[in-house]
């Protein structure tokens, strides 16, 4: 029987740096129901205010969702929510001094924030059978780096 173990890298003797990272991601939705958002016209309420929220609360809980992820002192998180033809674009900003890097703390409040968007509007994007066609969240990924 093979054990699969796991451990947290050892950071206890790196210097503390400024780390800063931004990751993004869509959700693509039907044009009738970004008509709807623009409008105000969703039931639960406004998905670009909640996606941000939920962003913020998705960095301070990434140790808790991400296994291996270190509990760390973010300084800054800026979320940003673009609405285009038949999509949600959210892009996250993490920064803090620390000894690790802040990207899973970006692509987990990414993710969290589609995944808030979904939940407001599944009610309009489903079809005759329940399903859904034609949403999805796709192209998460961190867009920029920094660490000095």
């Amino acid at each position: 029987m093979v054990l699969v173990r796991f451990k947290q890298v050892d950071i206890s003797n790196k210097p503390v740096v400024y780390r800063e990272a931004t990751a993004a991601g869509r959700i693509k939705l039907k044009p009738s129901t970004i008509s709807l958002i623009r409008k105000g016209g969703l039931e639960k309420g406004d998905p670009v205010a909640l996606a941000s929220t939920a962003a913020i609360l998705a960095v301070k809980s990434t140790p808790s969702i991400v296994a291996l992820a270190h509990p760390l002192k973010v300084e800054r998180t800026e979320p940003v929510v673009k609405l285009g033809k038949d999509w949600v674009e959210v892009t996250v900003t993490v920064a803090a001094h620390e000894k690790t890097g802040v990207e899973m703390e970006a692509l987990t409040a990414v993710s969290a924030a589609l995944l808030n968007i979904w939940d407001v509007t599944k009610a309009y994007e489903k079809d005759n059978e329940g399903q859904y066609p034609s949403t999805a969240i796709e192209w998460i990924r961190v867009t920029k780096k920094v660490k000095r």
